[in-house]
């Protein structure tokens, strides 16, 4: 049940009728795992908590750095040179004392990462490589578990969600394949800071949708934004049968 406390916390998200108690009821019982607590994962990890997700998992295993202060606005400048899951728990904590937060400080392999993954009910990859997602893809797909994507860079940005357990749903390897080798990081070719926080927002927005059972998740659906002229596109994705990770042609 909810406490009083709680009702009072959330109260202006149980108005809505598409949540209700019974949404965040299931918000407190859902479990998510953040891959990653930079650009994306800061807002991801604010809102979750904010809204009340009842156990937050936190795996990264970099170091807060003065570069990342101008988009990674969970942390501040007294965070920079600690672990970046340490500075999260900090202010998760002060956000939202009700919540539980579980840290991966190490970075995963494909055991730790498999373990990681089964034990929540979603998972947001806030990564900002290509051999991460397709890791994560993989380990969600393999234990049933949805899986929100976001990815931003220079002023272009994405988002879908995918879900194994619904028979239509895409992976992210029907969409991506095997990706680019000319493939870039945000050290490399800059991003600017409100696009990471817009669809790190966008993210949390799915999560939620997914775990209190609400609106339609973006399943089988590709949003484009192009943050130089505010302009925002989306295209249908269909599942792969021959793909290799969730089609029939997988090992």
């Amino acid at each position: 049940m909810l406490t009083d406390g709680e009702l009072l916390r959330y109260s202006r998200q149980i108005l809505l009728q598409q949540v209700d108690i019974d949404g965040q009821l299931r918000l407190k019982q859902s479990r998510a795992l953040i891959v990653g607590v930079g650009g994306l994962g800061s807002p991801v990890a604010l809102y979750l908590a904010a809204a009340g997700i009842g156990e937050l998992h936190l795996a990264d295993f970099d170091t807060v750095d003065l570069t990342n202060l101008q988009r990674q606005i969970i942390h501040d400048t007294q965070s920079v040179g600690q672990s970046k899951v340490d500075s999260a728990l900090s202010r998760l904590t002060a956000i939202n004392p009700e919540i539980k937060l579980v840290p991966h400080r190490a970075a995963l392999d494909e055991d730790s990462l498999a373990a990681a993954v089964e034990a929540v009910d979603l998972v947001l990859d806030c990564s900002d490589n290509f051999t991460t997602r397709e890791a994560v893809n993989a380990a969600c797909v393999a234990a049933g578990k949805p899986l929100v994507s976001g990815a931003a860079i220079r002023l272009e940005g994405q988002l879908s969600v995918f879900d194994p357990r619904r028979a239509e749903s895409p992976c992210y390897h029907c969409l991506y394949g095997h990706g680019s080798e000319t493939e870039l990081t945000c050290s490399e070719a800059g991003v600017i800071g409100p696009l990471v926080g817009l669809v790190g927002s966008l993210q949390a927005l799915e999560a939620l949708k997914v775990l209190a059972g609400f609106g339609e998740p973006m399943v089988g659906r590709l949003l484009l934004i192009d943050a130089l002229g505010t302009r925002f596109r989306e295209l249908k994705v269909k599942r792969d049968p021959g793909c290799t990770v969730c089609g029939a042609g997988h090992a």
